[in-house]
Parts: structure tokens; C-alpha cells; sequence
């Protein structure tokens, strides 16, 4: 459905040798043995969990969810934050919380993501609500299992309870898909406990999540920048959308920003020649047999000398959001799929008239004219040359 945007992670280098995990020869699972706490009303509808077995773990290895925060601020370092720059961003003026965790753009079951390795008792607070609750998704990421986002397994075909490959290029081992959880953070498309990171050489605390719930993201990046070290860098997380309510009124005056007609008409054509490729989760090009969702829009809008942001989330904020009611040809429509974090935008399509669309569906499909659905249907996105490239870059 969608390729991780690599705007900040650093990949696995430096590696010589690998620790063999224990999930090469077994698999590990979070709850189900005598002694475990009863699943919770949210537990018994978590079909994003994988099934539960047996297990070394004791009751409480995880601990119960605290005070939620929103995430708004990413940093990441190619290398160890130093301890005395994260306490200093921790006691920042309007700072609610940090946490530290490891990052990179690893490989999991084939595909380049961002992978964080994290202490599941602190990171789940950070987490969307519905993936913070549920303890036994936590309890399958400490026992070793990699929790992958709802895109990854829905659209990419990476099945629940499967065993895939994750590391680096050349040297990986075993986990077991223990969840289904979108982060919140469209830079992140697994996770795995710190234990799991070390053991796969990740770095340790090379990045950090930051709340700062009353201060502007993009102001305080910028203050960052002054105590961060050299090749530190810092990216807000996921600014919010406004997105239109049933039946509201016109669509916002563009002031000469929007796309010419030539354009429209060649962003649409471009996604025509499309139309029988593949759907290949995490494609953009034919080198990679075929095209998601958001790579087919930044193929086909490229075409056009329009420049987009990778993945969905962040293509939906390249211009204004509209009512379905007012779409025209060449618009984008977006959707918010995924039920492990609401309101997130993981699904998006060109629209070309008439109730119809120019759509890469998900795995096992190929690019396709469709009938435009309303379930979780959002909006139309009337697109902004302008800030459509300031995003990309």
C-alpha cells in the first residue's frame, strides 16, 4: 500500500555478524499459559494480534498502559543520541515526554521499512489508541515478535503469525508477525523490542520520539537544530488534517495554485499507462514490477513535473482538502482504513470523473479503473504544485 518515506532513518551498516535470535527455531508468543491475566473486552476483538500460545514471559514483562501521548517531533542519528542532549530536550519548555528508542530503515520480509526496536511498556503510549491498548500485542513484541502496520499486512500480503526475514541487507533472521499495529508515524512500518534490536545490531537510542502538545512542531524542530549533534536530524510527525465535514460548503479558493489542464490531463494519462500493472507493495516504478497506492500517484503526477511525497499520509497534505461532492478530475482521494490507528490516512486514489477512479487496490490485484467507494472515504485532495514539491523535499 505504501513505501516508507526515508526522509531520516539510517540504514544497518557496520554490521559483521548477527546474533541468531531465538525465533529462528521457535516460535514466540506472548500469552495463553496458566497464570496470564484474562484478555481484556479490547483483546477478545484484537484480530490484529496473532494467536497466543505458550511462553517464558511472566505476567507482567509489559506494563499496563500509562498516560497517553501524541507524538510530534521524530529525531533520528545515525548513531547514539548523547545521554546529555536527550536530558536536555527532555526539560525543555513545553515538552510533555521523550522517548528514546532505536531506528533504522531495515528489511523485514523482503521490503525496506522503518523499523524501531523499543521498550514496549513506555513506546505503547505513543502509540494510536486502539494499538496502545491492547496488551497482548506488546506481550508478542517483548517475547520477540515483529509488530508490522496495517498497510504492510493488508495490502503488502505479509500474513498475521507468519515467519519473516528482518535485518539488514545481508544478514537477517526469523520473527514471527506477532500483530498488525500501525505506529502513528508513516516513517514506521515495524517494530520489535530492544532486546530483538540488539540482537539484530541495530544502534541503540539513535532516535526519539518527542510530545509537545502546545508548542508548534515546526518551531520547535527549528530549535532543535541547536543542540542536536552534527548529523542529527528532526522531522515533525504526521501534522494533522482538517478534514471537511458531510456536506460542507465550496472548496477553498485556490489562488492560481492548483494544477493547469494540461496537466490534469496528462497526470491522468500517465495513470492510464498503469492501468494492468501490479499492485507491489512498495512499488514506484516498473524496476519494481509494479506500483501501491501512493507510488502510483507520485508516478503518475511526476509525469506532470508535479513532485509528491511517498506515502499516503503525507500526499494527502499536499493541497486542500475538499468534500468527495466537489472532486474533479484530477484530484486525489483519500482514505483512513486502517482501524489500528483512526483517522489515518492509508489508502489514496486519482479520481477521473464520473464516480470513478484510477486506483493500485492491494496485493493480488493490479492497477485498475473502480468505481469510488464512500466506506472511510475522507475527502478529495485538490493538489498544490507548490506545496506538493516544498513536501517532497
Amino acid at each position: 500500500m505504501r513505501k516508507p518515506n526515508r526522509r531520516i532513518l539510517p540504514t544497518i551498516i557496520g554490521v559483521s555478524v548477527l546474533t541468531t535470535l531465538a525465533a529462528n527455531t521457535a516460535v514466540l508468543i506472548a500469552r495463553g499459559h496458566d497464570g496470564d491475566p484474562a484478555p481484556s473486552p479490547q483483546e477478545k476483538d484484537a484480530r490484529y494480534v496473532a494467536a497466543s500460545g505458550s511462553t517464558n514471559l511472566s505476567p507482567s514483562a509489559v506494563a499496563p498502559l500509562g498516560k497517553r501521548l501524541t507524538p510530534h517531533v521524530l529525531v533520528a542519528a545515525p548513531s547514539t543520541l548523547p545521554a546529555a542532549t536527550v536530558d536536555k530536550i527532555r526539560h525543555a519548555k513545553g515538552v510533555k515526554g521523550v522517548e528514546l528508542v532505536d531506528a533504522v530503515q531495515g528489511m523485514v520480509a523482503g521490503k525496506r521499512v522503518g523499523l524501531m526496536g523499543v521498550d514496549p511498556s513506555t513506546f505503547r503510549n505513543y502509540t494510536p489508541k486502539p494499538t496502545a491498548q491492547s496488551d497482548a500485542l506488546w506481550r508478542n513484541v517483548a517475547s520477540g515478535d515483529v509488530a508490522i502496520s496495517f498497510t504492510m499486512g493488508s495490502d503488502g500480503g505479509v500474513k498475521l503469525g507468519s515467519q519473516v526475514p528482518v535485518g539488514g541487507k545481508q544478514h537477517q533472521s526469523n520473527l514471527r508477525v506477532g500483530a498488525y499495529a500501525t505506529m502513528g508515524v508513516s516513517d514506521v512500518d515495524a517494530v520489535i523490542s530492544h532486546a530483538t534490536a540488539q540482537a539484530l545490531g541495530m544502534p541503540t537510542g539513535n532516535a526519539m520520539l518527542i510530545s509537545v502538545p502546545k508548542t508548534k512542531p515546526a518551531a520547535f524542530v527549528k530549535k532543535l537544530k541547536k543542540v542536536l549533534p552534527k548529523h542529527a536530524k528532526a522531522v515533525a510527525v504526521n501534522p494533522q488534517i482538517d478534514f471537511p465535514k458531510a456536506g460542507s460548503g465550496q472548496a477553498p479558493t485556490s489562488h492560481g495554485q492548483v494544477m493547469t489542464a494540461g496537466q490534469v490531463q496528462t497526470v491522468i494519462k500517465a495513470a492510464y499507462t498503469r492501468i494492468g500493472w501490479p499492485y507491489v507493495w512498495g512499488g514506484e516504478s516498473e524496476a519494481e514490477g509494479g506500483y501501491d497506492c501512493s507510488g502510483l500517484m507520485q508516478y503518475a503526477f511526476a509525469r506532470a513535473g508535479i513532485r509528491l511525497p511517498r506515502v499516503a499520509a503525507d500526499q494527502a497534505r499536499v493541497g486542500w482538502v475538499i468534500p468527495y461532492s466537489k472532486a474533479v478530475p484530477g484530484d486525489m482521494l483519500i482514505w483512513a482504513n486502517d482501524p489500528t490507528a483512526p483517522g489515518y490516512i492509508s489508502h489514496i486514489a486519482l479520481y477521473i470523473g464520473d464516480g470513478k477512479m484510477v486506483v493500485a487496490p492491494r496485493t493480488g490485484l493490479d492497477v485498475m479503473i473502480q468505481n469510488v467507494y464512500t466506506r472511510n472515504l475522507k475527502g478529495a485532495v485538490r493538489v498544490s504544485p507548490k506545496l506538493a514539491a516544498r513536501l517532497a523535499s
